[in-house]
């Protein structure tokens, strides 16, 4: 079963996509153990609260250094189970500790065709529009596994739409939006259907 905490900054729409897709029963392997994010008044928190679920605010600006910060966010997803780690929209490098102590158990959602696209600085509108001034006539969504360096891992799954004329940096973003809140549940409802196909395997 994947414990899932979901770590965002934001309005929390791909975070709701996944809850939907639990709540619906579509992934029977899946359940969302907590949410974190960094910024108190995040959209994502209200959510998490109006269903019910752990709502915690952690910021790096709480703590003294990054080590105290890490251990804290370690702890609070021991506490609460979590064995796998979804960010829906979280604009924080996750620190590295976390991210090696979930090694290939934590995923990423990035508004467009990775490897292209990514990197340091490339969230948000200006992702769009760096796509829109190379002329490409296709974007998309990609769910990767996360490394120490910004959307670099593995690629989980991608799911292309078009870049239409007079598209604005807005316009396309409402596009491959619909894209992630498809191909995010799907990804995730991927691995954890993997992992419990693996558990018969060792029963």
């Amino acid at each position: 079963m994947l414990s899932i905490a979901v770590f965002g900054s934001g309005a929390g729409s791909n975070f709701m996509a996944i809850l939907t897709a639990i709540q619906q029963g579509n992934l029977p392997a899946a359940r969302i153990s907590l949410v974190l994010s960094n910024n108190s008044g995040a959209g994502i928190l209200g959510i998490a609260r109006a269903n019910g679920l752990p709502a915690i605010h952690l910021s790096r600006k709480q703590f003294p250094d990054e080590r105290s910060f890490a251990d804290t966010v370690l702890s609070t997803l021991r506490d609460h189970g979590a064995n796998f780690i979804a960010l829906a929209g979280y604009m924080k490098q996750v620190p590295p500790e976390v991210v090696a102590a979930y090694r290939k158990r934590i995923v990423n959602i990035h508004p467009a065709l990775l490897p292209r696209f990514g990197g340091a600085g490339m969230y948000g509108l200006r992702v769009h529009e760096a796509v829109l001034a190379s002329g490409e006539t296709t974007s998309g969504a990609t769910v990767h596994y996360v490394d120490e360096e910004y959307d670099n891992g593995p690629v989980v799954l991608q799911q292309t739409v078009p870049v239409l004329p007079g598209d604005t940096p807005a316009s396309l973003a409402a596009r491959v939006l619909a894209a992630e809140h498809q191909i995010y549940p799907a990804a995730i409802g991927r691995i954890a259907q993997s992992e419990r196909a693996a558990e018969h395997h060792h029963n």
